[in-house]
């Protein structure tokens, strides 16, 4: 069973940034693919971002494609979502997961692990 502990959230003005990260609790976790959802209230959660388990594949949703990056330490078990030029409607818990087989998904379905989430707040 993995472990997942996102960090990093807070409220920031539109335009700032913030950086996630989800760290695991075991160093498989270095031949895992990482997800990253969000959840709006009121709303389901939606795919954020993907990365592959070496950290050369990655997805993005449209809505943040050019503004958000990921990356990973798997020295560190750890995935980064880095989050520049925030919006009010980026404003979500973000949670990171994690799929075993190490393909990067935008299916939330094709994950196995799921973090408790962090909460991003963006104040225009």
């Amino acid at each position: 069973q993995v472990q997942l502990v996102e960090s990093g959230g807070g409220l920031v003005q539109a335009g700032g940034s913030l950086r996630l990260s989800c760290a695991a609790s075991e160093r498989t976790f270095s031949t895992y693919a990482v997800g990253w959802f969000r959840q709006a209230p009121g709303k389901e959660r939606a795919f954020v971002g993907a990365i592959g388990r070496s950290g050369g594949t990655t997805y993005y949703a449209d809505s943040v494609k050019g503004r958000f990056t990921l990356s990973r330490d798997n020295a560190k078990n750890t995935v980064y979502l880095q989050m520049n030029s925030l919006k009010p409607e980026d404003t979500a818990v973000y949670y990171c997961a994690a799929e075993r087989t190490g393909w990067a998904s935008r299916a939330r379905g094709a994950y196995d692990y799921w973090g408790q989430g962090t909460q991003v707040t963006v104040s225009s």
